[in-house]
């Protein structure tokens, strides 16, 4: 918000939480929440919480965020693409090497600060709209809602496994089988705390399926959906199985084949819309640098 925001309570609002005022203009309740805290809200020109019943004629006030140092101008170069939207949501094409949220260890722009405005939902601010997430140096579609309802009718699909998340994964190897589903809680490593892993003391419930895509010389082209969302999920399932994800730093061989990253891209979204109910089909083609990893091992030049 780049301008201050002034609401005149009318009749039919008295009564009402300050938050639950706030929560429409600002895109939800839980924005409204963190501005309240934030000292940026006035009622009548002094400071009210949350629970603060509004009564008629009051005038709330809410000032924009004060701009972090160096933020604005680095949101203007996360790099993304828009492949399918509408006034309800967007599915979005991200690149390697942008982060989709803030975190802990990341205090660089991110894309949804880029996405501005445009997202909503979520009881996290600094997420809004953001319904799933992909890893840092994983390519490929996320789904981002721009409303609190369809925010929460696409975590409800994800819930239902009603909404499809295909990925394409180069692997090390090659598995026995063209199709299987390994099912493995995961988890923090119980050593090496930075890493997600199926041996830990927090398991919590995964399912990854997989079929073979292509048989490459050393390698496989395996096309990987999601039953759950776990972190880190398909790479440290394929390293569980013994078929690491290609150039995965951290659960396969960084480097491998040249790559500067895991060879892992999110190909296809496909699910119901939550408001039309229409068939919503994205995908997604390899970016250059997996495509050229991918054209040399077909032709036999590795």
């Amino acid at each position: 918000m780049d301008a201050p925001l002034r609401i005149e309570v009318d009749a039919a609002a008295e009564g009402e939480r300050l938050d639950q005022l706030l929560a429409e203009p600002l895109g939800s309740r839980a924005q409204a929440q963190r501005a309240i805290d934030a000292g940026l809200v006035t009622v009548d020109g002094e400071s009210r919480p949350k629970r603060h019943r509004v009564a008629a004629g009051e005038l709330v006030e809410v000032a924009p965020e004060p701009a972090v140092p160096g933020v604005v101008d680095a949101v203007e170069d996360v790099p993304f693409a828009i492949l399918w939207e509408d006034e309800h949501l967007l599915v979005v094409d991200k690149p390697a090497g942008v982060v989709v949220h803030p975190a802990r260890g990341h205090r660089g722009s991110t894309l949804a600060e880029a996405l501005g405005g445009r997202a909503v939902g979520g009881e996290d601010p600094a997420r809004a709209g953001i319904v799933h997430r992909l890893d840092k140096d994983t390519s490929g579609l996320l789904v981002v809602a721009k409303s609190e309802a369809v925010h929460r009718a696409l975590q409800e699909a994800i819930r239902r496994r009603d909404l499809r998340r295909e990925y394409l994964a180069l692997v090390d190897g090659c598995p026995p089988a063209r199709s299987g589903t390994i099912d493995a809680p995961i988890g923090r490593d119980r050593r090496v705390r930075t890493r997600m892993s199926t041996d830990t003391d927090v398991p919590r419930v995964a399912r990854t399926h997989f079929e073979l895509e292509r048989a490459l010389p050393g390698y496989a082209l395996l096309r990987v959906t999601l039953e759950t969302g776990r972190t880190h999920q398909i790479r440290v399932h394929l390293e569980a199985i013994g078929h690491p994800v290609a150039g995965d730093p951290e659960y396969g061989k960084a480097g491998d084949l040249g790559l500067s990253r895991q060879f892992l891209h999110a190909a296809r979204l496909a699910f119901a819309h939550p408001v039309t109910d229409e068939p919503v089909d994205v995908t997604s083609p390899l970016p250059p640098d997996l495509a050229s990893v991918l054209a040399r091992l077909n032709t036999g030049n590795d």
